[in-house]
């Protein structure tokens, strides 16, 4: 029990717990709504660039797109930069504006553009949609860790997440969460720049191993004892240095990039964050410093997913790391990778990155969610006029009924890829918030009724796309239909608020308050 205890990935991860447990207990006391939801909007640029980079890198970034360069080669590498063209355009269209509009939730910026109950309503709708899509995967990688490393079951995996979360975000609201994504950030960081470090030190160069990749065709050697069917794994290294492997067409590699490249600026967990900042000028500075960071990440990942893949095919690595690349599959290569490259050390290291990258996630969209239901649903719509302490006791609340709800959906994405999930939530965000937020702060013409069928419209057409391929004729259906969707969702909002054209009188007041420089502060 004790040498259980005294491993480099049990102890490394016990510090990340107590961690969270010590910053949680400093930030418990929430007395308003705006410190619970928001913070209290203290958080600087650089403490709150630093919770954005770890609210967006998720388990996706530290673990996915590594895995998806594993498993797919160049289509694969092409996830990461459609993901960092989203924080560009957030930075450019709507980081200074949603601050100077200044509320507590994604939703409010509907219920306050419109004056309107129904477009909160459907808001709140959205919200759920999107970061329960966005928190299956993540809860999926946290149950893997465990049930791989820690020999739990993946039940119980996403029980112990979910726990974990619930008395994290739930205790510590805001302020706990901010600081603590800040801090897991850089754990993660540290992670990958130590595992550079071992890979150049072992000569692994990126040249030399992509070469090396491209010239492999056939088994790998060490494989067969753990592949379902007992002969070695295949493996073509042309056609994973080349393109079309997974998007075979134009169209597909165009979809994917319209609907990664704008899920950013739909996602309501990263956009909640420009609220806690005190001003549009820290919200800027912000988002740069994410973009920042997200570009740095992104190019480890590939990396290291390349170093994954030539390890692989080495045949020269331990049983146990050909055993975990084998059975674990891409969303375990970057874990399998570290304890390749410098043993239970670095896997410690790395198993800690993980649990910060999934938590980090985790208590965003929790905290999102809790805002929705909590200030939107409860203290909007249902219950008015209601106290300070009542809104924070109906956020932790909120929270708990969350964590029931987002175990059952992780109970349910058991065998999925954890990069393709969070792809496609990213394109229901495009279809629905993007183009509300878009046109919400650039263009006057947009109604409460159009912001109603953009948001309905482009929820169902993706959520049909995706979940319903085989209905559709073959020339619709997308692996990520981004480009189907998207346009459908701004479409729908254009067209239906020209008909209505009952566009909002103060709609004028509106526009001054999210671009004037008077707005800075407010």
């Amino acid at each position: 029990m004790m040498g259980a205890l005294l491993e480099p990935k049990m102890l490394m991860t016990i510090a990340l717990m107590g961690t969270i447990v010590y910053i949680t207990y400093l930030t418990k006391r929430n007395a308003t709504a705006s410190d619970f939801f928001v913070g209290g909007r203290s958080f600087g640029w650089f403490t709150n660039g630093s919770a954005i980079g770890g609210d967006y890198l998720s388990a996706a970034t530290f673990l996915g797109i590594a895995g998806l360069t594993f498993q797919l080669g160049y289509d694969g590498a092409y996830y990461a930069f459609c993901f960092s063209i989203g924080l560009t355009l957030l930075a450019i269209f709507v980081a200074g504006p949603l601050r100077r509009f200044g509320a507590f939730t994604v939703a409010d910026f509907l219920g306050y553009r419109f004056h309107s109950k129904r477009a909160r309503l459907v808001a709140v709708a959205v919200v759920l949609a999107i970061s329960g899509f966005y928190a299956a995967p993540q809860l999926l990688g946290a149950a893997q860790i465990l049930s791989m490393f820690f020999g739990t079951s993946y039940e119980f995996g996403i029980i112990f997440t979910c726990v974990v979360m619930i008395f994290y975000v739930g205790i510590g609201g805001m302020k706990g969460t901010t600081i603590n994504q800040a801090l897991e950030l850089w754990i993660r960081l540290g992670a990958f720049i130590v595992m550079l470090v071992a890979a150049v030190y072992s000569g692994l160069h990126y040249d030399k191993i992509l070469a090396a990749i491209n010239s492999f065709s056939g088994p790998i050697t060490g494989t067969s004892p753990y592949a379902l069917d007992g002969n070695d794994v295949n493996f073509d290294g042309a056609a994973w240095t080349g393109t079309g492997f997974y998007f075979p067409t134009f169209w597909q590699t165009i979809s994917m990039t319209i609907g990664l490249a704008l899920g950013t600026i739909g996602l309501p967990h990263i956009l909640l964050r420009f609220y806690t900042n005190p001003s549009a000028k820290a919200a800027r500075k912000s988002a740069l410093m994410a973009i920042g960071i997200a570009s740095t990440f992104f190019l480890l990942a590939v990396y290291l997913g390349v170093v994954g893949r030539s390890i692989f095919i080495s045949g020269t690595a331990s049983e146990e790391v050909m055993r975990d690349l084998v059975l674990g599959g891409n969303n375990m290569v970057i874990p399998t990778t570290a304890l390749a490259l410098g043993g239970k050390w670095l896997l410690g290291l790395v198993i800690a990155g993980a649990f910060a990258a999934i938590f980090s996630n985790l208590s965003g969209l929790f905290i999102t969610s809790s805002g929705a239901l909590a200030h939107d649903l409860y203290a909007n719509i249902m219950k008015k006029d209601i106290t300070q302490k009542q809104r924070v006791i109906a956020g932790k609340f909120a929270i708990v009924l969350l964590g029931i709800l987002y175990g059952a959906l992780g109970l349910l994405v058991k065998d999925a890829s954890i990069g393709h999930l969070v792809a496609l939530a990213f394109t229901v965000a495009a279809s629905t918030f993007t183009p509300i937020f878009i046109l919400g702060i650039w263009w006057r013409g947009m109604t409460e009724k159009g912001a109603i069928a953009g948001l309905l419209i482009g929820l169902a057409v993706s959520m049909w796309m995706i979940f319903l391929p085989g209905t559709l004729p073959s020339f619709l259906q997308f692996k990520i239909p981004g480009i189907v969707t998207v346009p459908v969702g701004f479409l729908s909002v254009i067209i239906v608020s020209l008909l209505d054209r009952k566009v909002p009188a103060d709609v004028n007041d509106f526009m001054k308050r999210v671009h004037s420089k008077e707005s800075e502060t407010v």
